[in-house]
């Protein structure tokens, strides 16, 4: 049965990745993934940023708004 990988397998596994594809297009492929990464990170940021810039208070019927922002009823 299969008990899980172990260290040793795993390097065995990243030496022949590291053969067959060589030292730098493996370290291009991380440095691009790491940027898409990154660019993902700040999309996201900026998209939050957004969403909470344009949320403006409501006010209803009735109630009036200080010179502070607050509701007061």
């Amino acid at each position: 049965m299969l008990s899980g990988i172990s260290i040793w397998q795993l390097l065995i596994l990243l030496l022949v990745v590291a053969l067959v594809f060589g030292t730098k297009k493996l370290s291009t492929l991380g440095s691009d993934l790491g940027n898409a990464i990154k660019g993902f990170r700040s999309a996201m940021r900026e998209e939050d940023d957004s969403a909470k810039k344009s949320e403006k208070p409501r006010t209803l019927e009735g109630e009036v708004e200080s010179k502070e922002g607050t509701r007061q009823s």
